[in-house]
């Protein structure tokens, strides 16, 4: 679960994050190939700040959001690569980008207009306007809404606690699914469960499910197994 302290999720992307990539020189040579590498710098480093979020939305676990105050900028990049979302009754999100004359690049558009109708993320986009917790709830972005943040937090942790409680593997297969199907054809996202569960299912933990409710008790799913995945440069465990 991700949530914040402060008084909102969060204000977004901290700017100063591109001065800090603009090189400069005093001879013009220099200066001049400095120049000439500053886009491909950029989009190195857009890749780089894309991969903080695709990250979530790729990991083996569901990740679920607990947004109060305002999601703005890169919030919404973050919040939409998460696979549930939930919001306090003065919550709102904001693609603030367009106020500050930028195009949103961390994965908000691809993200948002798959969830949200095309028109109302366009809009959003346009505009930099609120949307404030009770229309994104409206429009399914988020899946509930709470009078505050201390009932937030208690609720979704016992969301948490109960996604916890299934079958380590059949909580990622539903994932993998899940965000295959968004993305592909209904015949290739039924081929690919066919195969994922062809060399994925375990009969041993549809037994211990079946047999734990009978007995009335939790029952002992296996952990999902270490793995190393490359997300870049870096090595995730």
């Amino acid at each position: 679960m991700l949530s914040s302290t402060g008084p909102h999720f969060t204000s977004g992307l901290d700017t100063a994050v591109f001065g800090s990539t603009i090189e400069s020189s005093d001879h013009p040579e220099t200066l001049e190939k400095i120049n000439r590498q500053r886009g491909a710098k950029l989009y190195d480093t857009i890749k780089y700040m894309q991969q903080t979020f695709s990250c979530l939305e790729n990991w083996r676990v569901p990740v679920l959001a607990a947004i109060q105050g305002g999601a703005i900028g890169g919030g919404v990049d973050l919040i939409t690569a998460c696979d549930l979302r939930y919001m306090t009754a003065d919550g709102y999100l904001s693609i603030f980008e367009i106020n500050i004359g930028m195009t949103a690049d961390v994965g908000t558009f691809p993200r948002i207009t798959k969830l949200i109708p095309e028109g109302i993320a366009t809009e959003l986009a346009y505009t930099g306007r609120r949307m404030l917790a009770a229309e994104a709830k409206a429009l399914g972005l988020v899946n509930a809404v709470y009078p505050d943040q201390e009932t937030m937090l208690k609720e979704v942790m016992g969301i948490a606690t109960e996604i916890a409680a299934k079958a380590p593997l059949a909580v990622y297969g539903s994932k993998r699914i899940i965000n295959y199907a968004r993305d592909h054809s209904t015949a290739d996202s039924l081929d690919y469960i066919g195969i994922w569960n062809a060399s994925m299912l375990q009969s041993a933990e549809i037994n211990e499910a079946m047999t734990a409710a009978g007995e009335e008790r939790q029952p002992d799913f296996v952990d999902l197994p270490t793995t190393r995945l490359k997300m870049g440069t870096d090595v995730i465990d």
